[in-house]
């Protein structure tokens, strides 16, 4: 039985769920890291896969779209219609700090944000959204065992793409922040509400410091193996 946003049946989904925003690269991911998969979702294009890994785990992976309103959709309906425990963002982002390097993987350990997500919970303060301490210190075991550069700490998940303040990221720098992405924070508070599982690995794309350093449209959907691979040897433990 499908969801407003999900056509898959019960059961066709694992329990662990990679999910890039580009249903592109969530196609690529399927046919190049699983094996024996199929797709099990396209409700406007949405595309999701189910498959096992090289050492016959079970995972899924479904895209989320772009932006909080869109993975926030996404992810409650698989944690709360589709039996799934755990979801690893596999995203990427633009890096403030000048010791984060193109191609670098990013482990958010907490997200901070512009959004308005949280006004629906009516709280007398500022939520921090953290992901999953366990699916963290597996990650980052797993970034240290097949030495993959990498840096943890605080992303940023904005609301707007194209800021009409210049400034505004020199401000979030300040305060440690690796970077922006646009997905991390409501993920996150989803995984938090319902008790289930969140982490979000990024790859790094392109520079705020150096507007010159950035990948091209296609190394941004086919050359993010590393973070990739981490992510499904992280993901392994969970399945």
């Amino acid at each position: 039985m499908g969801t407003p946003h999900i056509n898959a049946n019960n059961g066709d989904f694992a329990k662990v769920v990679l999910m890039p925003g580009d249903p592109i690269r969530a196609k690529w991911i399927a046919e190049t890291y699983l094996k024996d998969y199929k797709q099990v979702t396209d409700v406007r294009g949405i595309l999701g896969f189910t498959g096992y890994t090289k050492n016959s785990k079970k995972i899924s992976v479904m895209a989320s779209g772009m932006g909080m309103p869109s993975i926030g959709i996404y992810s409650n309906e698989l944690f709360t219609s589709y039996g799934v425990e755990v979801i690893i963002r596999v995203g990427t982002c633009g890096t403030y700090q000048p010791y984060i390097n193109l191609k670098d993987v990013l482990i958010c350990a907490t997200a901070s944000t512009d959004s308005n997500w949280m006004s629906q919970f009516k709280l007398n303060g500022t939520y921090s959204a953290g992901a999953d301490f366990d699916l963290m210190i597996t990650a980052y075991e797993e970034a240290k065992k097949a030495k993959i550069p990498y840096h943890g700490g605080n992303i940023f998940a904005a609301d707007v793409f194209y800021d009409t303040d210049p400034e505004t990221w020199k401000r979030w720098a300040s305060l440690g922040v690796m970077g922006v992405e646009m997905e991390s924070y409501a993920l996150y508070v989803n995984a938090a509400r319902l008790g289930k599982k969140a982490l979000c690995l990024l790859t790094v794309t392109d520079s705020f410091i150096n507007h010159d350093q950035k990948l091209t449209s296609d190394e941004r959907a086919f050359g993010l193996g590393r973070m990739i691979e981490l992510a499904i040897a992280t993901a392994e433990h969970y399945c």
